[in-house]
């Protein structure tokens, strides 16, 4: 793994490491009954407690079932914990009942990343009742009080985008862009954040009238779909946009097909998130200006350190702290560092092991993969 990217606070690794060592005793694995049904595989349960996951959907990004689940398995078996993944798939109603289901099936720590604060935070309600630990992963849940939260600083992922926006632009000497925001779901507090960090880079730009503000909406779940019909609506009002920032590479890569049926990408720089292998094809194309790395593998190993933890029956500690800004609490928290790639930058993602170059360099994108230094 390239040294140095991304890289945990020196708190925050000492109590990864810690956890993890913690966790590393050798027992053996056994797959529980209900493996069948979720995709996971258990330890017995003399050794710890059992940890429950809810992964949110599979279509707002590929991310959930690529990389964060396949990191949290592979952790929780090196650790001997029990454990039990399963995906809401975007159903509320299933996301509650999943969470019904595990703390009836033993579940001792309950780790979850809502669909919308409301309904994380009567699952998380139930699960502080019945003694059971929780952790929000990779979104926070307002005024839910988990024990702890994992994610990304995501106000500089959204500053990171800003930014990314501003030199693309720059780049191409646009004077005064119509600026198109293409924002993620309004019930997603990473959202927010994201818009306030891209926002703040973005607004000075609108006040100094160097750039223009134009289209600005929100994307309701995600919903790739949808963002396509939002933008090509933006467009049709505004054909002149100069510049797109779209808060992930699923909604970058759905004004980029408008913007193809316009003869207009490569054109119009577009941002994105995730460092999917399609949002990477998309900048390697030059369809796409930039994208935020995240490193999920961290990510995951931060939470399932902290899950093993309160699993075996400890109290970990986390190297920082978070506002909760509906409760006011503070609540304990791990956060780590993305990073922005651009063309001469999507090697490291393929050095730092999160795509791979074969399935990343395919047919026409070969030849751009040697450009940009992919080996």
């Amino acid at each position: 793994m390239r040294k140095g990217i991304l890289s945990l606070t020196t708190a925050a690794a000492v109590m990864t490491l810690g956890l993890t060592a913690c966790g590393g005793d050798g027992a053996t694995t056994a797959a529980p009954s209900d493996a069948a049904s979720s995709g996971s595989a258990s330890a017995p349960a003399a050794v710890a407690g059992k940890v429950g996951v809810i992964l949110p959907d599979s279509k707002s990004s590929a991310r959930w079932e690529t990389a964060d689940r396949k990191y949290l398995e592979e952790a929780f078996k090196a650790a001997g914990v029990a454990y039990d993944i399963q995906n809401a798939q975007g159903d509320k109603t299933q996301f509650q009942t999943i969470a019904d289901q595990m703390i009836t099936n033993g579940a001792t720590v309950l780790m979850i990343v809502n669909l919308d604060s409301g309904t994380g935070k009567a699952v998380l309600d139930k699960a502080k009742a019945q003694g059971v630990a929780t952790i929000d992963y990779d979104r926070l849940t307002l005024n839910g009080g988990a024990s702890y939260y994992v994610s990304f600083d995501n106000t500089k992922v959204g500053t990171l985008q800003g930014e990314g926006l501003v030199k693309c632009l720059t780049d191409k000497k646009a004077d005064k862009p119509i600026i198109a925001e293409l924002n993620g779901s309004p019930t997603d507090n990473n959202a927010t954040l994201f818009k306030n960090g891209y926002d703040g880079v973005l607004k000075p730009k609108y006040d100094s009238k160097e750039y223009v503000a134009g289209p600005d909406q929100s994307v309701p779940d995600w919903d790739n779909a949808q963002a396509g019909t939002i933008f090509e609506q933006m467009l049709t009002e505004q054909p002149k946009i100069a510049g797109v920032l779209a808060a992930n590479d699923g909604l970058g890569n759905a004004a980029i097909a408008v913007l193809k049926k316009n003869s207009l990408n490569g054109k119009v720089p577009v941002t994105g998130q995730d460092a999917t292998v399609q949002g990477l094809q998309n900048i390697l194309a030059g369809d796409q200006c930039m994208t935020v790395y995240k490193a999920i593998k961290k990510e995951a190993d931060a939470a399932s350190a902290l899950a093993i933890g309160l699993a075996k029956g400890e109290k970990p500690t986390a190297p920082a702290t978070v506002k909760d800004t509906e409760s006011g609490a503070d609540v304990p928290a791990v956060l780590l560092d993305p990073q922005p790639i651009f063309f001469d930058s999507v090697k490291d993602v393929v050095a730092d092991g999160f795509v791979t170059k074969d399935e990343l360099c395919t047919g026409e994108f070969a030849a751009k993969c040697t450009e940009a230094g992919i080996q």
